[in-house]
């Protein structure tokens, strides 16, 4: 009887350990893959420069004074080639300063989930069109560091299948498909959030032109009735099978920026700023200018990147 009993401990032992290494194997398998760091040393997997990146900005007419001209200030000021617009009503002035970059996508203006769908389909057909090897979308209240995402893009050939970017979510997001004949599935995937910004390679995008080119996006936006960036992360991850790759150099205003270290901005791909748990939500740095005078602090970060800047103080120590 003990010789028995000994042997089914064994066999729930051992059923146990395998249990344990299948559950270990399957979160592993669905974990984002973190993405090399900008700052390695590694020799580059591809040798690209700024003009090979495609960044969309989307923005809403109502912002073209409050946050598109301070991005006009800073960062596009030096990458007016490589930045295109989106926006959803006509501005002479947005046309003076960056010409046919400013794109009106005739989308409302809403803040709805079938408004933010329409420009995102407006996107992703136009970088298809400019035949660039990235595709990097980012809001109308981020920062971009082309240095520092040159850097990360190099890592990665345009060829492969490459989806890089920073969950806001601390697990796979849940959704219902909707298959038709009123059938439904439940599905869950990896998404980078929009408001941190995400880059996407060429080899990618072509893959995800029968659910996003023409008016494809927005039909699969409605299958999952889910937003513009968990539409991106359904077709790469649920559909196609690719795995979102995770930087976290990527910053929304849905994470506390105080904990951006101030040593550490230069090597940022992306910053933000806004309110989180009802308070001023700002990287903490020191800075060119004043709280006052540079709420945002995209200012001081600029003057930091290119003190040569015209309207930068001179001489300030960070």
């Amino acid at each position: 009887i003990l010789r028995v009993i000994l042997r089914g401990i064994k066999s729930v032992l051992r059923f146990s350990a395998y249990f344990s290494k299948l559950t270990r194997s399957r979160r592993e398998a669905v974990k984002p893959t973190e993405a090399s760091g900008a700052t390695t040393d590694a020799p580059p997997a591809e040798d690209i420069s700024a003009d090979d990146i495609f960044i969309a900005v989307k923005t809403t007419k109502k912002f073209h004074r409050s946050r598109l001209d301070l991005l006009l200030d800073t960062w596009i000021s030096r990458n007016m080639q490589q930045t295109y617009i989106f926006t959803d009503g006509e501005d002479e002035e947005l046309k003076k300063k960056i010409g046919s970059h400013a794109i009106n996508t005739n989308c409302s203006a809403a803040h709805s989930r079938q408004a933010l769908s329409c420009k995102m389909a407006v996107e992703y057909d136009k970088f298809i069109e400019a035949g660039k090897k990235w595709f990097c979308h980012v809001d109308d209240d981020n920062y971009v560091n082309m240095k520092t995402l040159v850097k990360l893009l190099s890592n990665y050939p345009h060829t492969q299948d490459m989806y890089i970017g920073k969950p806001s979510l601390d697990r796979p997001i849940e959704a219902t498909e909707r298959l038709g004949d009123n059938k439904m599935r439940p599905v869950n995937f990896w998404f980078a959030t929009g408001g941190a910004g995400f880059c996407i390679s060429r080899g990618l995008a072509l893959k995800m032109s029968p659910w996003a080119s023409g008016g494809h996006f927005m039909n699969t936006a409605e299958k999952i009735r889910l937003p513009d960036d968990c539409t991106i992360g359904y077709i790469i991850e649920s559909v196609l099978g690719v795995p979102l790759t995770r930087s976290s150099l990527f910053h929304s205003h849905l994470e506390n920026l105080q904990l951006v270290s101030k040593s550490e901005v230069h090597k940022q791909i992306t910053l933000s700023y806004g309110m989180f748990e009802n308070k001023r939500n700002i990287i903490n740095m020191k800075g060119a200018l004043s709280v006052e005078e540079d709420p945002s602090r995209f200012k001081s970060v600029h003057c930091l990147l290119y003190p040569d800047t015209p309207w930068c103080p001179p001489q300030v120590t960070y």
